[in-house]
């Protein structure tokens, strides 16, 4: 099996799982090639990787997105109509700010914290973030009551996940806990609100890699391997996800993220 294959199996997989915990995508991908001695498979590969965490999001949620993109915009009356139709302005307002962000302050992103130091403190502060908010929450309010306000909040917080270390998820998760939200409505609001950035995010890399002239389609099976097991690897994660937050907490999530940092800190 040749190397691009089997890097292809495992970051794919890395992709799918790290994309929806709450214990950040990009630390994962700058430390496991690291590790491993591998190098970087090119911006199409990390394109190929994105487009199919964003399949598993609106495979998943494709009932939610069916209703929210073709449902009936000027029936206003009855309760689940007032509610899509608010949810459809909050998803709209939380974008922006994640949006503004990445198109505002992409160079010093890039440039200045893209660094393990950065990851480090995000990882390990972020992470204990989320167990504080997550501890003293104990209301559990539902995403059908969500307002204006608690998406414009999720939003600003999400984008603070351009940082690397931070993760989105992870972030927007503590965000719905401190206003009172579930753990499980945490996490379904968080994955509703991530995939118009997720697609963003996808296209922006897609319109790079194509100005570039950089598509390096030097094998086609790594590239259909990476794709195929971000998308079920991604689709697994959010369903068990949100399964296991039901009952379960963010804590073991905490923990991972602290011995993640540590261990970015050792290999410096």
């Amino acid at each position: 099996m040749s190397t691009d294959v089997v890097q292809a199996l495992v970051l794919g997989v890395i992709q799918g799982v790290t994309e929806f915990l709450p214990i950040s995508s990009s630390a994962h991908l700058l430390v496991i090639p690291s590790l491993l001695g591998w190098a970087h498979m090119g911006l199409t590969f990390d394109v190929i990787l994105h487009s199919g965490t964003l399949v598993a999001l609106l495979v998943y949620f494709r009932r939610e997105w069916r209703e929210l993109l073709w449902g009936n915009f000027s029936q206003a009356s009855g309760p689940s109509c007032l509610a899509r139709n608010r949810l459809r302005i909050v998803l709209l307002i939380g974008t922006l700010p994640s949006a503004c962000a990445g198109l505002f302050l992409e160079d010093i992103i890039k440039y200045q914290l893209r660094n393990p130091i950065v990851t480090v403190v995000t990882l390990s502060c972020f992470g204990l973030f989320l167990w504080l908010a997550d501890r003293l929450n104990r209301q559990t309010r539902d995403i059908r009551d969500i307002s204006l306000r608690d998406g414009l909040i999720v939003g600003v917080f999400q984008a603070l996940a351009l940082v690397p270390g931070v993760s989105r998820s992870g972030i927007t998760m503590t965000a719905g806990r401190l206003l009172g939200f579930s753990r499980a409505e945490s996490a379904r609001f968080s994955f509703l609100l991530g995939t118009p950035i997720i697609a963003l995010a996808t296209l922006s890399r897609f319109k790079e890699v194509s100005s570039s002239g950089a598509l390096d389609f030097f094998s086609i099976l790594p590239f259909i391997i990476g794709v195929t097991l971000s998308f079920v690897s991604g689709l697994l994660c959010i369903k068990y996800l949100l399964k296991f937050l039901k009952s379960g907490s963010y804590f073991p999530f905490v923990v991972y993220r602290v011995l993640l940092a540590t261990l970015i800190f050792w290999l410096l």
